[in-house]
């Protein structure tokens, strides 16, 4: 069970994700973003390290290739988070209206031309979204955060395999949501 309270308090860090998942540009790795982000308990925060440090090493028009070549050349490595589990079936279509309809009931106007399984616009949405005290952020919450470790397993196993520096920024991604779920007692304990 998600932990709603858990994960408003690290929406700032899915900032940071939307921000480096996005098409790179200059800002993107200006050491303000870094600070304004990341802090040294941040989930996962030594695999956002091992990122940031690798990510200072290219030049911007390295970067820019790189993030070509990885998420949009290669199938298995793709930011839909929907994509590898469902490709172009009835499923995904269902589950891409239901992301879109969670995002429209918090307040987020879907761009037209944009899939609702964007990885950057997913963590993009936890960072914007207003959700304290509404009865439906449990459910809705817990189905976003589903989609998003289903199509980030694939998605950093593809890295991994690439040796991609995106590996560790998915593997601290799924560290941050992996620190929001929120274990069952059982009576027993």
């Amino acid at each position: 069970m998600i932990n709603l309270d858990l994960l408003y308090e690290k929406k700032k860090i899915f900032g940071f994700f939307s921000n480096q998942l996005n098409y790179p540009e200059k800002l993107t790795f200006h050491p303000n973003m870094w600070e304004e982000f990341v802090t040294p308990d941040t989930a996962g925060y030594e695999d956002l390290q091992t990122y940031w440090e690798a990510m200072k090493t290219y030049s911007l028009d390295e970067i820019e290739e790189l993030y070509t070549y990885t998420f949009d050349f290669q199938k298995d490595a793709t930011l839909f988070m929907t994509f590898v589990k469902f490709e172009d079936s009835k499923e995904r279509g269902q589950m891409l209206a239901r992301l879109k309809v969670l995002y429209e009931m918090f307040g987020l106007s879907m761009p037209d031309e944009e899939l609702s399984d964007l990885l950057p616009l997913m963590c993009e949405f936890i960072y914007a979204a207003e959700w304290k005290g509404d009865p439906r952020a449990q459910q809705s919450f817990s189905m976003l955060l589903a989609v998003i470790e289903d199509g980030t397993y694939f998605l950093m196993k593809a890295l991994e395999k690439y040796e991609s520096p995106y590996f560790y920024l998915i593997r601290a991604l799924r560290e941050t949501c992996k620190s929001c779920i929120q274990r069952e007692v059982s009576a027993n304990d």
